[in-house]
């Protein structure tokens, strides 16, 4: 199964890390987390990054075969979309956080043409906020973005709400759910943990103080 396969080599190359709530990490979006995902680390396993573009290709030959371009969320989403890109031979953008304040003000960069049915490949879902803005800058460019890609999901609800509002399907590779498990099997977290981290990917504000 992809799914988990994909989730054990995150662990192995210690792109998650989990730790208790004494050591909590805080995200840019002000949430402390028992959990940081860094798959930029993944760029430099050929045979994880290999793994994850054959997966994406895989789902974008099913999900999305009318796809005449792929996307790549700035910084973290570049990499994976430029590889599955090449395996696709499709041509490829990438989404600034934000427009250049100099030259033509655009967001995207690449050619990006009038109505072009395009995936977005992302590295990650934490909240879905800036996943979304990537998606409206794309639209606001005259892009049909198809769907969203991503390595790895925290199954956060928000996320559903999200996409389900704008119409635009949503896939990871691995997940959340899928991955803590696991973590607990390999022994990088303690069974009596497993409660609470299942309780803070329900509410994800939980360690969080208003």
């Amino acid at each position: 199964m992809l799914a988990r396969e994909i989730a054990e080599s995150l662990l192995k190359i210690k792109a998650v890390t989990i730790v208790d709530e004494k050591n909590l990490f805080t995200w840019v979006s002000g949430i402390k987390s028992p959990v940081y995902c860094d798959n930029r680390m993944t760029i430099s396993y050929p045979e994880v990054r290999e793994k994850i573009a054959n997966g994406f290709v895989e789902i974008i030959k099913e999900k999305f075969p009318d796809v005449e371009i792929i996307a790549g969320t700035a910084t973290a989403g570049i990499p994976h979309a430029a590889w599955v890109a090449q395996k696709l031979n499709l041509p490829m953008v990438y989404v600034r956080s934000s427009a250049k304040e100099h030259g033509k003000g655009k967001q995207t960069e690449g050619v990006l043409t009038e109505g072009a049915k395009v995936v977005l490949i992302e590295d990650l879902l934490s909240t879905g906020g800036s996943s979304i803005k990537a998606c409206e800058a794309l639209t606001n460019e005259g892009a049909n973005v198809m769907g969203t890609l991503a390595i790895f999901s925290y199954n956060f609800s928000q996320v559903d709400q999200l996409f389900s509002e704008r119409n635009i399907p949503y896939i990871t590779l691995t997940d959340y759910r899928t991955l803590l498990p696991i973590a607990v099997e390999m022994g990088y977290v303690p069974n009596t943990s497993l409660e609470t981290l299942i309780k803070w990917s329900e509410n994800p504000k939980m360690f969080t103080k208003e």
